[in-house]
């Protein structure tokens, strides 16, 4: 299989420049670079799926450099619905800082900023040496752009691309580079570099995009949407990460394990075949959270991750490191208690209904607290009792979890 048919089978390709791209990626030999502005001080899931384009790229004889775009950071890239805010100059040099760092330990190649080649440009030249060449009806016709122009769109954000077209054409210039990748929401940014480049130097150069991974709503892994899972462990754990992959939707699963993991097609239609005989066994959903978390956190931290669950599916809460146990069960309903009655603690909190329905519950054995059954309603909730002297955790039946933190 040559590298554009592996990339094509993964779900990897959405558009191309031109045909004769196809013959250069399975040649290799190109330099291309693929980028992100530092919005955050960490990367996402959602880069993970985009920068692992450079591993499979270098594989096959091309050479990546990594771009973080501070230049582009402090202008905001157009999102096609409202203008962005400003961000401020101190984090975006911040956020560099850590992306740098992070992208280098995951994926080790060269890291250029747009920002050290913007900085100096003054204002006439920028507009002779790259307005004057991309016409203002061909920037309208950018999708992202033309949805914006409904809210509102300043001349800030619309320069955007111009920017991001003077780095392609500054990279071809200075480091041969003759490809630029990136997800399918940059194509008319790319687009207008390759239209910048052909018209001041009649070179030809090449964009590819891939699509953005989402979930069978079609929602991205990115923070904007608000479910951000971050490659920083200090900001989501290894548990955390491992948890929100082993439940992957059963219709995407596989094509994550295609698309973010280096597993050989027959590897993954080996595992599909499994799923598809038992899924509830969550094979391939395993297999995916191991891949990833091995790559991003290591083998240690994999392991941690699976014995926590093991634990945590076994009711043995003592024995889960606090911070571990708060970061799994960050997503369950949580409440606070003075403590007191147990009974007055499962009614309070909604637990349970009523005492009555509190005393069948314990009664019949459907409630345990930090992973031992509720004996009988005389408990009493207290320090004493807590983890760590604050937190306790109750369990309604096989699955319902809720986290309490004593006051």
């Amino acid at each position: 299989m040559t590298l554009y048919e592996d990339l094509k089978w993964r779900g990897l390709i959405q558009d191309i420049s031109s045909p004769d791209l196809i013959d250069k990626l399975n040649a290799g030999g190109m330099t291309f670079y693929i980028g992100t502005d530092p919005t955050a001080d960490s990367l996402h899931l959602g880069h993970y799926s985009s920068f692992l384009i450079t591993r499979r790229l270098a594989a096959a004889g091309h050479t990546p450099l990594l771009l973080v775009g501070m230049a582009t950071a402090l202008i905001g890239d157009p999102r096609g619905t409202v203008e962005r805010k400003l961000s401020d100059k101190d984090e975006v040099f911040h956020n560099y800082g850590c992306l740098k760092t992070q992208l280098q330990k995951i994926f080790p190649y060269e890291v250029v900023n747009n920002y050290d080649w913007v900085k100096d440009l003054n204002i006439i030249d920028f507009f002779r040496d790259y307005g004057k060449y991309i016409n203002v009806g061909y920037m309208l016709s950018k999708d992202l752009i033309r949805r914006q122009m409904e809210s509102g769109i300043s001349y800030a954000e619309f320069s955007y691309m111009l920017i991001q077209g003077l780095d392609f054409k500054y990279l071809h210039e200075t480091r041969g580079v003759d490809l630029q990748v990136a997800g399918s929401d940059q194509w008319g940014n790319i687009t207008t570099g390759i239209e910048l480049i052909r018209k001041t130097t009649g070179d030809e150069v090449y964009a590819m995009t891939m699509p953005l991974v989402t979930d069978s709503h079609g929602n991205k892994f990115g923070k904007s949407e608000g479910n951000a899972v971050w490659l920083d462990k200090n900001k989501t754990s290894s548990y955390e990460l491992y948890q929100f992959l082993l439940n992957s939707e059963d219709s995407m699963v596989i094509e994550y394990l295609k698309r973010l993991t280096f597993l050989s097609k027959e590897e993954i239609e080996a595992i599909e075949a499994e799923h598809k005989a038992a899924p509830e066994k969550r094979i391939a959903q395993k297999k995916l959270a191991e891949e990833i978390l091995r790559d991003l956190h290591g083998e240690g931290a994999y392991e941690s991750a699976v014995h926590i669950s093991e634990l945590l599916f076994a009711g043995k809460i003592r024995e889960i490191p606090t911070k571990d146990l708060l970061a799994g069960l960050k997503d369950v309903p949580h409440f606070e208690t003075a403590g007191g009655a147990v009974m007055d603690v499962l009614v309070g909190a909604g637990i349970c209904s009523s005492k009555r329905e509190a005393r069948e519950f314990i009664s019949n054995g459907s409630l345990t607290l930090n992973g031992e059954p509720i004996a009988n309603i005389d408990v009493q909730i207290n320090e004493e009792i807590a983890l760590g002297g604050k937190y306790i955790v109750i369990r309604r039946g096989k699955k319902k979890y809720y986290l309490g933190e004593l006051k």
